[in-house]
């Protein structure tokens, strides 16, 4: 296991992804605050030459708490995407490249491999969720938003981490897409679906029970009119999220690693 997270920590390091997920938050992070910003000063912001009534669209309060549950909603939607393509690198590439075979070939059991790939995403995802949530803080505190109080900060704080927790949790699926369509092509088309059914299906109000809308539904990105998700919508995510991981590691287990 020490040697397989050390492979992947390794290419990790050489490539731009990691890069490019952290920019697309802050990115996320940096549009969050401008709606706060617009919300705060609808005047100065129309002077600047924005829309004020774009941002009300958000249905988010100008103060902490508002922001912080913006962000826990950018993260839900978001996060999916850009976890599900961590996942789908981290598996699709050895096929797409054609280093599963050599992978396979060293001293190590593939167990392990599969293990060392899903660490690396979960501490990925943890990570990403606290720089967008250090980043959030630092504009929120320029932004000057009312109602720092101590427990709204930890419960914007705490909401953020559990979507990405979740979020990340159910991209494992798309990671046996990459192993058993053998690059990325087949795994991206899988997310695409997964997440076109999460806004239909979440639309019709059958969100608490559709394991990849639950982290959407917790940060309350349907507002109040829709369901929260319950006991069961919990338990179906984390059903989703240890198959997924099962899967795959019984996929590479005993299949046929022929290229």
């Amino acid at each position: 296991m020490r040697e397989a997270l050390w492979a992947e920590l390794l290419k990790l390091r050489r490539s731009r992804l990691p890069w490019l997920t952290m920019l697309a938050f802050t990115i996320a992070a940096a549009v969050c605050g401008l709606f706060m910003f617009i919300l705060t000063d609808p005047a100065r912001a129309r002077s600047l030459g924005l829309i004020g009534d774009k941002a009300q669209l958000s249905g988010a309060d100008a103060d902490w708490s508002g922001y912080l549950a913006l962000l826990a909603q950018a993260v839900g939607v978001g996060g999916l995407l850009i976890y599900g393509m961590i996942a789908i690198w981290l598996f699709g590439r050895e096929f797409s490249d054609h280093t599963a075979k050599d992978l396979l070939a060293l001293p190590t059991s593939r167990t392990a491999v599969v293990a060392a790939k899903f660490t690396v995403a979960g501490i990925w995802a943890v990570l990403l969720a606290v720089w967008t949530v250090l980043l959030g803080l630092l504009i929120g505190a320029l932004l000057e938003l009312p109602g720092a109080l101590a427990q709204t900060l930890a419960a914007g704080v705490v909401r953020i981490l559990l979507v990405a927790v979740m979020a990340v949790t159910l991209t494992t699926p798309f990671a046996l897409a990459a192993s058993l369509g053998r690059g990325y092509l087949a795994a991206v088309a899988v997310m695409f679906a997964v997440v076109f059914c999460t806004q239909i299906i979440a639309a019709l109000g059958y969100g608490a029970y559709f394991p990849w809308s639950v982290p959407g539904l917790y940060a309350d990105i349907a507002g109040p009119d829709q369901n929260p998700p319950g006991l069961l919508g919990y338990l179906l995510v984390a059903a989703v999220g240890i198959a997924g991981a099962l899967t795959t590691a019984a996929w590479w287990q005993r299949a046929d690693h022929n290229r």
